[in-house]
């Protein structure tokens, strides 16, 4: 981690949306009841680990942590009380942005007391004076003017030397990231794999080059004590063909490594079937050990400062996870779950879980904290349940918890369904049967989404001949639970298709302009129904017309509506209606976004004459601005 530029976008994504299954503040975090299932067979040696690089800035500017009796206590014990064994810290050569004073002096302080608590260590080297991921890669200030010998020579020096600090303080590393991330290189453009066009870069063979350097650095101060395991990490933990590509080349290069480490987000990288799809083949591909570097969920979606915060829901099409308390440990649980399944599969190290909303303790020196909803401390400080995550998933409530403020962690199964993931709402006219979905997605009581097989009641439709709302009951296979749709009988009839993006695709909609700056967004976060909005975003200012043209329609008057919202400041949003009277005359409504999921329903009637109109949605943008539409109507207005 991490991703910046996602950072930069956070007044866009924020956290997340509005849901019809049980959410709560992140006031009611502490107090939440939660059950934790167990999972059988797991080591005791699984990595269960945590990235608190934040702690120095945090504690700094005078931020504290307090344990599940609600006392005050130093947060390396707190963690170790709750079942971890590993810390992870990043270490950046000369941090100057803010974000973190990750330096080795730093991280030698904050390693000595992991080691006093009896957690294991992971060194992770950015090779960077800031943030690297897979968008960036920034060579170290002091290493920009080097060439390729002279880097690489830089890069085994600094980590032998960098470990051997970390020994000589007493905080010997048990593992070592050699680069965060490393999707497309790092060191760039020396250690970059693939270049745009025209962009000179490395490719493999330098990038190779200088992860043999820092392997060399490592095995020098390793000298003749125990082995420091190398790990070499990516992101996208799903991608399997990422994950092939970048490995192969290394294994063929002959390159000293130990695990394949993985940065694994289900609101980024998919679903936990993707991660062990990915996994087990890497195990048999490679026969390396493997660990999940980075994991994450949120426990609210309420925002902790004024940042905002990069969280995106997560609901796939077969399963999801609500973000509460019950949510993340659910989430973390079946991350775990996953990685311990697979061959070789080591642990799992989750991304900065203390990195609480202290002013000063920010993403740079001007920016505040994106993270904090995903913490498993609340925005004091408290220990929430969902901490107790990595004891109970030994089971018999090992590290179960009753803590000061009335909330509880212990283990549990057999979880069963209370909700339903959203609302369903299905149109049909006078005299027709609905389309009814074979399968629904529920909420059970570990608050994790999944599809289930439904069976409705039977119902006379053809006896509907009157508009009117109607709810339906469904049965869920294998559960008592009963759901209900929502039947509007209408005589309405919408003549968008996919008139919310579902599709994923534009599909009938033309675009005239950036496709970088307008694209359909699968983030439920943002969504006014659904998972998918079109969505519009850049740095810079641009403008861009998307349309969709009906042809051979019946003549009278028309109603078009959409649904927007967004942050607002753009010159000029327009909804308009032309092509519809045989003229160039256009109508529309002005469309005027002011804030985050502040969702407004906008209205256009439009008197069609020659059988065709065309709608569409003009955007001039000022850098910065950002904005989503969704559930799009088109219907003929009754006489």
């Amino acid at each position: 981690m991490k991703k910046k530029s996602l950072f930069l976008l956070a007044a866009g994504l924020l956290c997340c949306g509005a849901l019809y299954a049980k959410s709560h503040s992140a006031a009611e975090g502490v107090a939440q009841n939660i059950l934790v299932e167990p999972i059988e067979g797991l080591s005791e040696d699984f990595m269960r680990g945590v990235d608190i690089s934040s702690l120095y800035e945090i504690e700094q500017n005078g931020g504290k942590y307090f344990n599940a009796a609600g006392q005050e206590e130093d947060l390396f014990k707190i963690l170790a009380d709750n079942g971890v064994n590993w810390v992870r810290l990043r270490v950046w050569n000369n941090p100057t942005d803010g974000g973190g004073s990750n330096n080795v002096d730093v991280d030698t302080k904050l390693a000595v007391r992991a080691k006093k608590a009896g957690l294991k260590l992971l060194v992770d080297f950015h090779y960077s004076d800031t943030w690297a991921d897979p968008g960036k890669q920034p060579i170290p200030s002091e290493w920009k003017k080097l060439n390729e010998k002279q880097l690489n020579a830089a890069v085994e020096n600094y980590t032998r030397e960098s470990l051997e600090a970390f020994i000589k303080a007493g905080a010997r590393p048990d593992a070592v990231q050699i680069g965060n991330e490393l999707n497309n290189g790092f060191m760039w453009p020396i250690g970059k794999i693939w270049g745009n066009d025209g962009e000179k870069v490395g490719g493999f063979k330098a990038f190779t080059s200088l992860l043999k350097s820092a392997v060399s650095g490592v095995r020098a101060a390793q000298g003749n004590g125990e082995k420091i395991k190398i790990i070499v990490h990516l992101a996208d933990g799903g991608n399997n063909d990422l994950y092939r590509a970048v490995f192969d080349p290394i294994t063929q290069a002959k390159v000293d490594f130990d695990i394949i480490g993985l940065s694994f987000y289900t609101y980024w990288h998919g679903s936990c079937t993707d991660l062990k799809r990915n996994m087990t083949d890497l195990s048999k591909r490679y026969g390396k050990e493997l660990a999940v570097m980075e994991t994450a969920y949120a426990f609210t979606k309420e925002d902790g400062d004024e940042q905002g915060n990069v969280f995106m829901v997560y609901s796939g099409d077969n399963d999801g996870y609500i973000p509460s308390v019950q949510g993340q440990a659910t989430a973390v649980r079946d991350v775990m779950a996953t990685v311990a399944s697979v061959k070789g599969g080591l642990g799992v190290f989750y991304w900065e879980p203390a990195w609480i909303p202290v002013k000063g303790a920010g993403l740079s020196k001007t920016e505040g904290d994106t993270w904090e909803n995903q913490a498993m401390f609340d925005y004091h400080g408290r220990a929430l349940p969902s901490l107790a995550v990595w004891n109970l998933v030994y089971g018999n409530d090992r590290g179960a918890v009753n803590n000061k403020w009335g909330g509880s962690a212990k283990n549990g199964s057999g979880f069963v369904p209370y909700d339903m993931a959203d609302p369903l709402k299905i149109v049909t006219m006078p005299g027709l049967a609905p389309i009814l979905p074979k399968m629904v997605k529920v909420v059970y009581t570990n608050d994790k989404e999944n599809n289930v097989i439904v069976s409705w009641e039977k119902h006379d439709w053809a006896s509907e001949k009157t508009p009117r709302f109607m709810n339906l009951t469904g049965s869920l296979s294998g559960s008592s639970y009963k759901i209900n749709a929502e039947i509007e009988i209408s005589s309405r009839v919408n003549l968008i298709e996919d008139n919310s993006w579902e599709s994923g695709k534009l599909g009938k909609w033309k675009l005239n302009g950036s496709d970088t700056a307008c694209f359909v967004e699968n983030n439920k976060s943002n969504a006014h129904t659904g998972k998918w909005t079109y969505k519009y975003w850049l740095g810079q200012g641009f403008k861009s017309i998307l349309t969709q043209d009906f042809k051979g329609i019946d003549n009278g008057t028309y109603v078009m509506s959409i649904w927007a919202m967004g942050g607002g400041g753009e010159k000029e949003i327009r909804f308009f209606a032309a092509n519809f009277d045989g003229t160039k005359k256009q109508l529309s409504t002005k469309i005027v976004n002011d804030g985050w999921l502040n969702w407004k329903q906008y209205k256009v009637e439009v008197p069609v004459t020659n059988n065709q109109i065309t709608i569409g949605i003009y955007l001039d943008t000022n850098a910065g601005n950002w904005g989503n539409f969704d559930d799009v109507e088109l219907y003929l207005k009754d006489n």
